[in-house]
């Protein structure tokens, strides 16, 4: 694991920096900056940040970005200030300059060639779902809510038909602008955490929606109203209008991004505990 990154030595102006930002969406149109100046997004909060400690425009780069209502908690990005600073001052100044729902956990050098999004070998979700009678009020706008039980055991088995490099038409955003529908992922599990259901999905990158498009379908088979092998079958169909609605934002969760071993990233750490205490068993 990376070292020092919260080093008091100050890094040469033309280093490249890397940092792990985590964030509750629930306030913000997203993570990407939008031309309508009246809508606050992540980027723009960390960009004001770090522009803030340069005294001058920093335009950062993501892992992935999120929509409206998305929380990351593993948020990856890169930058070039142009200034020379501390790992310390990076993550200290920014955080003394961003509102408390966006804080920057680390930050460390890496070399010219290390993009966010396009050195990343792979990202993970998850998602959350309160399955309680009631909406729980502790967990507005951080998990979605199911009032059918669910058989998470029957939607795990249904999700083992997605991993692998797949067409995922049928799990793709009408708005979606990827140039090829398909996508490597490498694992799906679902299991029960009391009256939590977590979709745990890791892959090469994911299309527009696909996760909670993925996520709505197995919500449908885990209350018994389509069985395990239609996912199956919608992948093979290959259309979005066959499947299930898109599920709410707010239950998904950017957890983490993998890169090449040899830029030595500080780890991805566990999600908070504080969600799953909060489970109910």
């Amino acid at each position: 694991m990376a070292s020092g990154f919260f080093s008091n030595d100050p890094l040469p102006a033309e280093a490249r920096i890397a940092c792990r930002v985590e964030y509750d969406g629930t306030a913000y149109s997203g993570w990407q900056s939008q031309p309508d100046e009246h809508v606050s997004t992540v980027q723009d909060r960390v960009e004001s940040a770090f522009a803030t400690i340069c005294q001058q425009p920093v335009r950062v780069h993501c892992a992935g970005r999120t929509d409206t209502g998305v929380h990351g908690h593993c948020q990856v990005i890169h930058f070039d200030p142009g200034v020379s600073r501390s790992c310390k001052a990076w993550v200290v100044g920014a955080n003394a300059n961003l509102p408390p729902d966006i804080r920057i956990h680390w930050a460390v050098p890496v070399p010219a060639e290390f993009h966010a999004r396009f050195s990343a070998l792979s990202r993970r979700y998850c998602y959350v779902i309160a399955n309680t009678p009631v909406r729980p009020a502790l967990l507005l706008h951080r998990a979605a809510w199911a009032r059918r039980p669910l058989d998470a055991a029957a939607m795990h088995s249904a999700a083992q038909a997605l991993p692998g490099e797949r067409d995922f038409s049928a799990f793709r955003a009408a708005s979606c602008q990827s140039v090829s529908p398909m996508r490597n992922v490498e694992a799906v599990t679902v299991r029960r955490l009391g009256d939590l259901v977590v979709i745990d999905i890791a892959a090469n990158a994911f299309l527009h929606h696909m996760v909670r498009n993925i996520a709505g379908a197995l919500m449908l088979v885990g209350s018994g109203q389509r069985p395990p092998d239609w996912i199956a079958d919608l992948l093979a169909a290959g259309d979005r209008t066959k499947s299930a609605d898109t599920a709410a934002a707010e239950g998904l969760y950017l957890t983490g991004v993998t890169y090449p071993g040899h830029y030595d990233l500080p780890a991805t750490p566990a999600v908070p505990a504080l969600l799953w205490a909060l489970r109910g068993d």
